[in-house]
């Protein structure tokens, strides 16, 4: 089945092909580096399946043209689909497949990687010693045993993140619209959201980004939440309202903040944009707090993940291709 590879990065490629040429009918995959959207629509010509990443644009008006080329099947390369619009995929008969799990524990290290950089200063005590200052003054941190996590959504990332915050001996509390049994088992405590707030010392979250969802960090929970928490968000941009969280920085009621991700990154992340000029007047913002960890949104960029990530994407196509729906992750 021929397949247009959209945002495809050389890492992509690598992983894709290797997979696919494991196959014993490998599809014909046709690589672009460009995010699809209106403008790009048309690269899909005479292809069956178009495979995305998390910024490229599928909205009605997207899925229209793509209908019109001959496209019935999008199969996205991550987990999240709030990027589309899945009841003008429905009216035009086109499914959605996604890679509903890849490797929790990718994403799941790379928080507690924010939080230890945060904590333990570890980006500034690296430009320190670079600069020849081996000054401490500024750089005091915290023990993690006994502080108390909130964990928003348990999911398999959540809970993988919860088991190792529970094992490095912090207090972990959860909430999430589902409960997971063996997680509470385990010794983990659900509560609501407005019992979460002002109990957690770090709050990650690892929820889907949906309407209930959206701005789920704005200036009310901000109010509600501990003086000097410590915030990490590696699911979706869209959960943290970026304007309210730097005027808690600047109150000093979030005292630390790591993201690797950013609700307006589709014009910023996976390029290198070193010889352009920053237009973007809030994240330049947010890069002038030394409290603040900024990452291009590679929590999930680990060997194993893209490994995972690309022969799922595939199954899900090959599937397709056999009018076997029952076998892949769709999106309904």
């Amino acid at each position: 089945m021929k397949v247009a590879v959209f945002s495809s990065k050389p890492y992509d490629r690598e992983f894709l092909t290797a997979a696919n040429d494991n196959l014993e009918q490998p599809q014909q995959l046709i690589f672009y580096e460009a995010q699809l959207n209106l403008h790009t629509c048309i690269l899909a010509q005479g292809c069956t399946a178009v495979c995305c990443f998390v910024n490229d644009q599928l909205n009605a008006e997207v899925l229209g043209q793509l209908a019109q080329v001959g496209v019935k099947l999008v199969a996205l390369r991550c987990a999240g689909f709030n990027q589309v619009d899945l009841a003008a995929a429905k009216t035009l008969n086109i499914k959605i497949a996604r890679v509903a799990e890849y490797s929790p524990h990718a994403v799941a290290e790379h928080a507690l990687g924010l939080i230890l950089m945060l904590n333990r200063q570890l980006h500034r005590a690296y430009r320190r010693v670079h600069d020849n200052d081996y000054s401490l003054n500024g750089l005091l941190g915290f023990d993690l045993v006994k502080k108390t996590v909130g964990v928003i959504g348990t999911g398999k990332i959540g809970q993988t993140f919860a088991r190792i915050m529970q094992g490095l001996g912090c207090e972990v509390i959860a909430y999430d619209p589902q409960p997971n049994h063996a997680l509470a088992a385990a010794g983990i405590t659900y509560v609501a959201p407005d019992d979460l707030w002002p109990a957690a010392d770090i709050i990650s979250l690892h929820c889907p980004l949906n309407n209930n969802t959206h701005h789920l960090i704005n200036p009310v929970t901000i109010a509600a939440m501990k003086d000097g928490v410590m915030l990490i968000n590696t699911g979706r941009g869209g959960l943290i309202d970026t304007r309210a969280v730097i005027a808690g920085l600047k109150a000093k009621k979030i005292g630390y903040l790591g993201l690797d991700v950013y609700e307006e990154e589709g014009n910023l992340f996976f390029e290198d944009q070193s010889n352009n000029l920053l237009q973007d007047d809030i994240f330049a913002r947010l890069l002038t707090f030394p409290n603040v960890v900024i990452t291009g949104h590679q929590a999930f960029f680990t060997r194993e993940a893209l490994t995972s990530i690309a022969t799922i994407t595939l199954d899900n196509i090959r599937y397709f291709e056999q009018q076997d729906f029952s076998q892949m992750t769709l999106v309904e």
